[in-house]
């Protein structure tokens, strides 16, 4: 349950539904080097999310040719993660986020997920706009919780917009900036200098 403390190894634990994870420089996995990943879900059991910065050159009327009217620009598939790249998890933005709208589930605020499977004709009044992900990341449990301590990753608060920025490449930079301080100084950290 979003908001809602849970036991996990006998400390509380909030759940991080509806934030950002920022990739410090630190992460040396290459499938989230520099990425922002929003979480969709952060339960006991584990945690999923979608890198927000990855964009592809797939055009979503390629794949999904009746839901490309309603995706923001860039129009394209993006690269949600390394697990499952065949499935697809779309993210919308509600105009009218209190009312109740099929196949919506809510992440945080405006944001959440949407099901592919309803007409999208009929969500054209309701949704702002959508962005497809092939694949997405996840973590079992504790998983995502030792890669923080770990230093890995910033959590941090997502913005309405963030799912769907127009220049998605600067993204990372954009979240870390608007921190402030020592967080904005990561923001110009060189991509090619090693950390041990």
């Amino acid at each position: 349950m979003q908001g809602e403390g849970q036991a996990i190894g006998g400390r509380a634990m909030e759940s991080m539904t509806g934030r950002l994870l920022v990739a410090t420089p630190v992460l040396k996995d290459p499938n989230f080097d520099r990425t922002v990943v929003l979480l969709v879900a952060h339960e006991p059991g584990g945690a999923l999310g979608v890198v927000l910065n990855r964009a592809t050159e797939v055009p979503v009327a390629d794949v999904l040719g009746d839901w490309s009217d309603l995706a923001r620009e860039p129009a394209v598939l993006f690269e949600g993660g390394p697990v499952q790249p065949d499935s697809a998890i779309c993210l919308a933005r509600m105009r009218h986020p209190v009312k109740p709208v099929k196949g919506f589930h809510r992440v945080s605020g405006a944001v959440g997920t949407i099901d592919l499977s309803v007409d999208p004709e009929k969500l054209r009044d309701a949704v702002g706009g959508i962005r497809v992900f092939a694949g997405y990341s996840g973590w079992g449990a504790g998983q995502l919780e030792r890669e923080i301590e770990e230093g890995s990753w910033f959590v941090l608060d997502a913005l309405p917009g963030d799912a769907f920025v127009d220049r998605p490449d600067d993204l990372w930079p954009m979240v870390l900036r608007r921190q402030g301080g020592m967080m904005a100084a990561v923001a110009h950290f060189p991509p090619d200098v090693a950390l041990n």
